[in-house]
C-alpha cells in the first residue's frame, strides 16, 4: 500500500495549504456563533492496530452538553452552524491533519470512539489492520446515518425504537461486514473511486451493493 501512503501524506499537505482560507472562515464563523468553546473538537479515538490519537474536527455541539456517543440529526446539543457544517462534511477538514501525520487515511473505518472497534472479537478484529478514514464503502453507504437514526428515533424501523441499539446491533455490524470487505479487495484504484464518489456525492456499486 505504498502508493496509498504517498497519496495521503502528500494530498493532505496540499489540501491544508490549499483549503487555509475555508479554515479560517469556519474558525470565525464558529467563535462569533458558538462563543464560549473552543473552535476544534479534540477526542480520542481508536486507530491501527487498536492504538488511540486524538482525532480533530471542527466543533459543531453546544459547550455544555451530555450525551451519546451516537450523534442523531436534529439533536439540541448540536448548534444550528454546527448542523450545517456537519451537513456539508465541514466540520471533518481537520482531519486532514490527522492525515499528514500518518493517524488516519482518506479511504478506510471512520475512527470509532473506544467500546466499538476496539472491542471486536474473531475475525472481525481484521478491521483494526486498516488506518481509519475520512471516507470509506462504510461511510457512503451511512452518509446520511444522523438522519436515519432521527427517523427511528421518531418512527421506528424493522422493530427498533431505540437508536442506539439500531446503530449498535444493524448499522455497526455492517459497517465491520464492508471494512472487512475493503481490506481483502483493497486497490488504490478502488479508493480514487471511493473519494470521488465523496467528493461528488454520487453513488457507486462496491461489494455488490449500490453505495
Amino acid at each position: 500500500m505504498w502508493l496509498k501512503y504517498l497519496f495521503d501524506r502528500s494530498v493532505s499537505f496540499v489540501g491544508l495549504v490549499l483549503l487555509s482560507p475555508v479554515f479560517l472562515i469556519v474558525a470565525v464563523l464558529i467563535r462569533v456563533k458558538m462563543p464560549g468553546g473552543p473552535v476544534l473538537f479534540k477526542q480520542k479515538r481508536v486507530g491501527r492496530n487498536g492504538r488511540l490519537f486524538t482525532m480533530v474536527k471542527f466543533r459543531s455541539m453546544a459547550v455544555s452538553h451530555s450525551g451519546s456517543s451516537v450523534s442523531i440529526a436534529g439533536e439540541s446539543r448540536i448548534t444550528p452552524l454546527g448542523a450545517k457544517l456537519r451537513r456539508y462534511k465541514l466540520d471533518e477538514l481537520p482531519e486532514l491533519w490527522n492525515v499528514l501525520r500518518g493517524d488516519m487515511s482518506f479511504v478506510g473505518p471512520r475512527p470509532d470512539v473506544p467500546g466499538y472497534a476496539d472491542s471486536l472479537t474473531g475475525e472481525d478484529r481484521e478491521v483494526l489492520l486498516l488506518r481509519p478514514g475520512i471516507t470509506g464503502p462504510a461511510s457512503l453507504k451511512y452518509r446520511d446515518e444522523e438522519e436515519l437514526l432521527a427517523r427511528i428515533a421518531a418512527e421506528g424501523m424493522e422493530g427498533y425504537m431505540d437508536p442506539v441499539k439500531y446503530n449498535d446491533e444493524v448499522i455497526f455490524p455492517d459497517k465491520v461486514r464492508l471494512n472487512r470487505y475493503y481490506l481483502h479487495h483493497y486497490s488504490f484504484f478502488t479508493d480514487i473511486r471511493l473519494i470521488l464518489a465523496t467528493v461528488l456525492g454520487k453513488q457507486l456499486e462496491y461489494a455488490g451493493e449500490i453505495i
